[in-house]
């Protein structure tokens, strides 16, 4: 299953959800269900826009921010 890897990357970087969420809003407008909905990952598809951004912001690669876990 591939999950957002955006928690670790927060707080490897010392940086809140309510950072991250003021500075999606800076460049865009993401209602905080669905923010809240993607950094849980409780969302079954995210766009390339937000991937973009989320990179932007948090100074990474789109490679960065995912994770790939196996469930058996």
């Amino acid at each position: 299953m591939v999950k957002l890897n955006v928690k670790n990357l927060l707080k490897q970087k010392k940086k809140t959800k309510y950072w991250l969420f003021n500075q999606l809003n800076n460049v865009g407008n993401i209602s905080y269900t669905n923010f809240n909905n993607l950094i849980e990952n409780k969302t079954q598809s995210i766009k390339y826009s937000n991937i973009e951004k989320l990179c932007k912001i948090l100074e990474c690669e789109p490679n960065d921010l995912f994770t790939i876990s196996i469930d058996n």
